[in-house]
């Protein structure tokens, strides 16, 4: 397959690279150090299910230089979505997909302004990576995953053939093709919403969130408040799916922490605007009550621009 990766970040680099590496024709469009690094040492990525150097890749800060392919992996930070979205326009030919791997569930809304829902599959990705100062990658423990399909569920042909090559890649990466995509991207929201929200307004890690009595039930909070508005918009959520959740974050490494902890640690950007501040949003929509994500909302958007 051609395979462009929109963003070549810790997410993009990682499973564009193991596509990559079983054959796959990957180009990446870059941007600054991480477009300098790629040029000059190629893609490293240091990982427990194996190292990977390509130290020659086709990198690139103009999309309309690769032209149409098959899928597009779109990896670029929330608040760049509608500016990357234009850019993507001359990627897309009559077949091409494009899969969103960002974490919040109104991404799809702006693509489908810039390039047509009907190029759109869902996705969400599991992989705990981040990349280093030299612009590798690292990636920590067995988890990268990869779930996507076609809205309304449809096994299409553009589906198969991902899946497909996936396959190929599956020593670096799991797979799944779903039939509900949907409910697949909002169950992640949940939890991403509950782990960024509790990390970044302590500055703790997972464990000592999970372990004292308030912080954990303020977890529990703005996760429930998640499922209430998904369900509020049919998504086909339990509605004890933020208990769940709450269990599975007691499984979790204590230190865990969350990127937009390490966002705010860095003096970047935040996405909390498009976290909790989009639970708020929606559930304004649709009558439902946010106030925990409320709070979360306004104790971190003072920082959500980054450093001054």
């Amino acid at each position: 397959m051609k395979i462009a990766v929109m963003g070549s970040g810790a997410v993009g680099g990682y499973f564009g690279g193991r596509l990559a590496q079983v054959g796959e024709d990957v180009a990446f469009v870059a941007r600054g150090r991480q477009l300098a690094a790629m040029r000059e040492r190629g893609l490293r990525i240091a990982s427990p299910r194996g190292d990977l150097h390509l130290p020659s890749v086709r990198v690139t800060d103009d999309p309309a230089s690769i032209g149409p392919v098959d899928l597009v992996f779109f990896t670029v930070k929330l608040w760049s979505t509608e500016e990357a979205g234009r850019q993507i326009a001359p990627l897309v030919g009559p077949d091409t997909a494009v899969i969103s791997l960002q974490n919040g569930v109104e991404a799809n809304d702006v693509l489908a302004r810039a390039v047509g829902r009907e190029h759109l599959m869902g996705g969400v990705c599991y992989i705990a990576a981040s990349l280093d100062e030299s612009g590798s990658v690292e990636h920590r423990g067995q988890m990268a995953r990869l779930v996507f399909g076609e809205p309304g569920g449809a096994r299409t042909r553009r589906a198969q053939a991902f899946l497909e090559a996936c396959a190929r890649a599956r020593a670096g990466f799991d797979a799944e093709l779903s039939s509900d995509i949907d409910r697949v991207i909002w169950e992640k929201f949940v939890f991403i919403v509950g782990l960024s929200a509790l990390t970044t307004l302590t500055r703790r890690s997972i464990g000592p969130v999970r372990s004292d009595p308030d912080t954990r039930a303020m977890l529990l909070d703005v996760m429930r408040e998640a499922v209430a508005v998904g369900r509020a918009k049919g998504v086909d959520l339990s509605p004890d799916f933020a208990d769940q959740r709450l269990a599975f974050a007691d499984t979790l490494p204590a230190g865990m922490t969350s990127s937009m902890y390490n966002d705010l640690e860095r003096g970047n950007r935040l996405e909390v605007g498009w976290l909790s501040g989009a639970v708020v949003r929606l559930g304004r929509d649709a009558g439902v009550p946010t106030p925990a994500n409320r709070a979360v909302y306004a104790a971190l958007k003072l920082h959500a621009g980054g450093a001054a």
